[in-house]
């Protein structure tokens, strides 16, 4: 095996469903010379979705998959995203605001090559409003997770957290966007250790 195929980059594509701020910290992370991976591949379940022009100006196939258009069929929806990331090459997968539930079936056909980013310690506050739950609960601190994506929601085995205090006089908001800023260095920093394993 030559050493540039030893050395060549893990294909990434990103989910989002929104603005895509992490997805655009991986994308910078990437294009340093000595990361693990690509991102090479960046699919929304909303056509309105903010992020896809974010990828599109860097350079980053990008496009909707609308769900809306699936009704009530989810896998089909699934099944349509994944056609779509094999036919570009993808190797891992990486969740970024990604506000679907995923199926059994797309889970399983992902299994061990998809990770997904969380606005809490997990396992402390899986599913949603994440600081406001964590306020009401007088936590002192807050903090951010990426884990291995399985069957079950925010439950897969954890490969990095980051830890933000709660300061006086933070509401949800305030704490978001702090946890935020640690999720955008967190994040990258997983994403390469994970994709390091493909190259082993």
């Amino acid at each position: 095996m030559t050493e540039a195929r030893v050395k060549a980059k893990v294909k990434v594509g990103v989910l989002i469903s929104g603005r895509g701020s992490n997805m655009l910290a991986l994308i910078e992370a990437a294009q340093a010379g000595g990361y693990p991976a690509e991102i090479s591949a960046v699919i929304s379940n909303r056509p309105g979705a903010a992020g896809l022009q974010v990828a599109s100006d860097a350079g980053v196939f990008a496009m909707a998959i609308d769900h809306a258009l699936f009704g009530k069929d989810r896998e089909g929806h699934e099944r349509a995203m994944d056609a779509v990331l094999r036919d570009r090459g993808v190797e891992a997968l990486a969740l970024a605001g990604f506000m679907r539930v995923l199926s059994p079936w797309f889970v399983q056909a992902w299994a061990g090559r998809m990770i997904n980013i969380h606005p809490s310690l997990l396992p402390a506050y899986p599913g949603l409003n994440t600081h406001a739950r964590a306020l009401e609960a007088g936590e002192t601190e807050a903090g951010c997770t990426v884990h291995e994506v399985t069957l079950g929601v925010d439950e897969g085995p954890v490969l990095g957290q980051a830890r933000v205090p709660v300061l006086k006089g933070d509401d949800a908001d305030r704490l978001a966007a702090r946890v935020l800023e640690a999720e955008h260095r967190l994040y990258p920093a997983a994403l390469a250790e994970f994709c390091a394993r493909f190259r082993q």
